[in-house]
């Protein structure tokens, strides 16, 4: 819906000095002239070590993943059945006049492979030039990712098996577990942007435009072949077009190539990729709710992150100010602090506060009334609460450090590259077949087994 949540591996940095001014109460150091965008930080804590931040980036990955929450919490509605008075789920959105053109604006999953695609090729930058290989970076990566995932497929399958055991209804157990499990196919698309990165990289740097005019040539066939034979299975090959290409932006926006175009550049590129994004859905091939555009992914996904791209570049000077404030860089140290973990668990948080909000009676307005918006506030603080404390456990699994053991290699590129597909593999199914009880067994057998390959060292040779 990783901004990329795990986008390059540390949490959005607080620097000292703010810590320091909150908690005595003062007003922090003014930052030095020009580090709105980029600033040398450090997080707190004892170990704390220097590190390069953009300060706008991580305004906008929390952003982005707060607008993700919100629009699950308001997707999710356990309301009683008007005909057995059980339990029924209700997207009220969707039912709203409005819903269709919101989704144009809170549709922000191209934007977090945007700032994903920042992050991840500066990484990919710093690593080769200490002499890194692509097996080890793509590693270090995929386990960032894998790790906390593995948690998340083991108890969903624990959960399914309790489920079933107690003789809860089968197809019950299988509707709750496809809702909690919604946000696994990011798994897909970010990994395999990531295990993609050294080559796409490599392209970028020899060729930028022509690499992105051949994903986006790419990208219109299978749409073209999709539309044409009418077989749902064809656009499934864009998740490792639309979303590299995507990426691609990101490494425009490090080389600095939106800095350098002018606003009115800015927002006349913005205006042309929603103006194609409504003649695209004027032909009646697209849909106008861009979630319905999400999966298999289209190549509306693509104009939609070229004018997010461009309106965050307009945006930059904003957020780099909104940055220099005290509780904007605590917020962004929070969330981004823990954000792949709050991305995973805040939809099975929200449909299980949900369940036993209902089940206990509850206040169950009519749902779309005005009484019904009120109670979301309520709601999503008890949801906040409770995802804050379910995250201190959890976040162990997203920060613990992936470095091997000392004296042992990178495991061999073909481990990778098996790891790698054992980890894409199940939420690349869960696209089309969604989740089941089976499925998440099989995720969190596989997923475990990917971590274990991706953990395991070699001797370094004699």
């Amino acid at each position: 819906m990783t901004t990329d949540p795990g986008a390059d591996g540390a949490a959005p940095a607080v620097p000292a000095g703010v810590v320091r001014a909150f908690r005595d109460g003062r007003r922090g150091p003014a930052p030095p002239p020009g580090a709105g965008v980029a600033e040398t930080v450090r997080a707190p804590g004892p170990a704390a070590v220097p590190a390069q931040r953009d300060l706008v980036l991580d305004a906008a990955r929390t952003g982005c993943l707060l607008v993700v929450v919100l629009v699950h919490l308001l997707m999710v509605t356990v309301t009683a059945d008007p005909g057995t008075g059980g339990p029924a789920t209700v997207m009220v959105p969707t039912q709203q006049p409005w819903y269709w053109w919101a989704t144009w604006i809170l549709q922000v999953m191209p934007l977090f492979f945007v700032l994903g695609g920042h992050a991840s090729v500066l990484s990919w930058r710093r690593h080769t030039a200490h002499g890194g290989d692509a097996a080890g970076w793509v590693r270090a990566r995929a386990l960032r990712l894998l790790r906390p995932a593995a948690v998340l497929w083991a108890v969903l399958a624990l959960g399914c098996g309790a489920a079933l055991a107690a003789g809860a209804p089968p197809e019950l157990v299988r509707t709750v577990v496809q809702g909690m499990g919604m946000p696994l196919w990011f798994l897909a698309a970010y990994l395999a942007c990531q295990a993609l990165l050294p080559l796409t990289a490599g392209w970028h740097g020899r060729a930028p435009g022509a690499t992105a005019a051949g994903l986006l040539a790419a990208v219109v066939a299978v749409d073209a072949l999709r539309i044409g034979t009418g077989a749902a299975w064809v656009g499934l090959l864009n998740l490792v077009l639309v979303w590299p290409l995507v990426q691609q932006l990101g490494f425009l926006r490090a080389d600095g190539w939106f800095e350098r175009r002018r606003p009115a550049q800015l927002l006349a590129g913005g205006g042309l990729c929603f103006a194609l994004l409504a003649g695209l859905v004027a032909t009646g091939r697209y849909a106008p709710d861009m979630l319905a555009n999400l999966n298999p992914a289209t190549v509306c996904m693509v104009l939609l992150g070229v004018a997010q791209a461009c309106l965050l570049q307009l945006a930059a000077p904003a957020l780099g100010a909104l940055m220099r404030t005290r509780p904007a860089r605590l917020a962004a140290w929070a969330v981004g602090g823990r954000a792949m973990t709050v991305y995973l668990w805040h939809l099975p948080v929200i449909v299980a506060v949900a369940a036993v909000w209902f089940l206990a009676g509850g206040p169950d307005p009519q749902p779309g009334s005005a009484a019904w918006w009120a109670w979301r506030v309520p709601l999503g603080a008890v949801v906040a609460v409770v995802l804050a404390v379910v995250s201190v456990p959890l976040v162990r699994a997203e920060r613990r450090p992936v470095a091997l053991p000392p004296g042992d290699r990178e495991p061999a590129a073909p481990v990778v590259v098996l790891a790698v597909l054992l980890g894409f593999l199940p939420p690349f199914l869960q696209i089309s077949w969604w989740l089941s009880p089976v499925l998440a067994l099989a995720g969190a057998v596989l997923t475990a087994v990917a971590v274990a390959l991706l953990r395991r060292g070699r001797p370094a040779a004699r």
